[in-house]
This record gives structure tokens, C-alpha cells and sequence, in this order.
């Protein structure tokens, strides 16, 4: 069972699609919120260059093939995510390009066998690593949507 090409596919470009969502808004208006209680643009940037480095420590979890379970993550309980949001937007894309390209570059290098071990979300249940991987895309594209709506938002208004 290797990586499916629709999951490979995105990891390599999807998050890319933050350039675009960004394009011509200044770094003010990317920090502004629009809905209180809700993450900015940049927020939501951060919770995905933070995420990325949690869910790779989880598939270094599920490759030991102890089957762990996961408590929930969550960025507001995440000193690091807060630490990260005192950050520049291009320390913060620096860090989710580069880490996204090892990422991906050693994925595509585990074992068929290894995309069928088990880690187990706390809401989804157990999932193979290669469900893993499609939670991984499905849940950053989500993301996306959130900010390209925001950005929209934004471009109304000026």
C-alpha cells in the first residue's frame, strides 16, 4: 500500500496555497480578526507550521508499531503555538516550507508496511498511518478554506 497520489499530491503543494490566500495583504491585516474569539489569518498559519511538527512526532509514535493513542491537541493549550505567534510571518512560512519538504521527502520512503500501522485519534478512533496522512491534508485543507474566506473578507474591505 504506497502513499495515494491524491495524498501525496497535496502534501507537496497543497499548503502552498497560503502564498496565494496572502497575496497583497499587509502583515496587519493578515494578524486582524475579524470574528472575536476566532484565529486571525496569521493564527491559523501558525497553527498549521505548529501542527505539522506535532503530527510528525505522532507518525514517529506509530512507527514504533506500539498502536499509541493520542490525547487531544489543541493550540490553545500549546505553549509553542503561543510562542510561535509572537513570530514574523516569514520565520513562521520559513518553517512550514521547510519542515513540509522533509516531511514529505521522508514519507515517501517508508515501507508499505509501515502506512499500515496504527495510531489512535482521540475522536476519529484508530486509524493506519496512511488515514493519518489523508487526516493530515483533509484537516490543513480545511484550514485553507477558513483563511482564503477570511482573506476574502479583507479584500472586501479595502
Amino acid at each position: 500500500m504506497a502513499i495515494s497520489s491524491s495524498v501525496s499530491t497535496r502534501l507537496h503543494y497543497q499548503h502552498k496555497t497560503i502564498t496565494d490566500i496572502i497575496d497583497g495583504l499587509s502583515d496587519e491585516l493578515i494578524r486582524r480578526s475579524l470574528v472575536n474569539g476566532k484565529w486571525s489569518i496569521f493564527e491559523t498559519i501558525v497553527h498549521l507550521q505548529t501542527y505539522q511538527h506535532i503530527f510528525i512526532e505522532r507518525v514517529k509514535q506509530i512507527l514504533t508499531g506500539e498502536s499509541p493513542v493520542f490525547s487531544p491537541y489543541t493550540s490553545e493549550a500549546d505553549p509553542v503555538f503561543h510562542e510561535n505567534c509572537t513570530k514574523s510571518m516569514r520565520e513562521i512560512m520559513q518553517d512550514l516550507l521547510t519542515t513540509r519538504k522533509k516531511m514529505t521527502a521522508e514519507m515517501h520512503t517508508f515501507p508499505d508496511a509501515d502506512l499500515t500501522k496504527k495510531g489512535t485519534h482521540p475522536s476519529l478512533g484508530t486509524l493506519t498511518l496512511a488515514e493519518w496522512l489523508h487526516f493530515f491534508v483533509l484537516h490543513e485543507a480545511h484550514h485553507l478554506f477558513a483563511m482564503f474566506k477570511l482573506g476574502a473578507e479583507i479584500k472586501k474591505g479595502l
